[in-house]
């Protein structure tokens, strides 16, 4: 069985922040699931038995190398999509998590093409579909934080 296809996956999509306006992403390589040459700013299905705060954090962690400080939150929300046909359904837990830009590096390169820092009227695209229709619906929380 597969989350988010065979039954409802739930995931902690973080948005790393430097304390300075400006937001990490990085770009999806070929190897990823899905969403290929697409911005993303990370995130991961939560483990059982594991607590939504500590699920950010790792994959923080898992993905960047750093250690992070959970600074805020946004409501908890469905991503749904569909990729090659088959249709998805995340519940989305998002976090804005503090980072410093100095301990930031890929930890998974086989996955990630590219990195850089941006801000909200800066961002590259194309984004992330699942990152792109958050950002739209919760934009004025990103505005706190980015």
């Amino acid at each position: 069985m597969k989350p988010g296809i065979d039954y409802i996956g739930t995931t902690t999509p973080f948005y790393c922040i430097d304390g300075k306006g400006n937001l990490l992403l990085h770009k999806r390589s070929p190897a990823c699931r899905d969403e290929h040459g697409r911005w993303d700013p990370g995130g991961g299905q939560v483990e059982f038995g594991e607590a939504l705060e500590q699920s950010a954090l790792r994959e923080v962690k898992e993905e960047y190398g750093c250690e992070g400080k959970i600074v805020g939150t946004l409501p908890a929300h469905s991503v749904l999509r569909e990729h090659n046909g088959v249709k998805t359904h995340w519940v989305a837990c998002p976090f804005f998590v503090l980072v410093d830009p100095q301990q930031v590096k890929v930890m998974e390169p086989e996955k990630v093409e590219d990195i850089g820092w941006f801000t909200l009227n800066s961002l590259p695209s194309p984004l992330h579909s699942g990152f792109e229709k958050t950002l739209l619906s919760y934009r004025k929380h990103f505005e706190k934080y980015v």
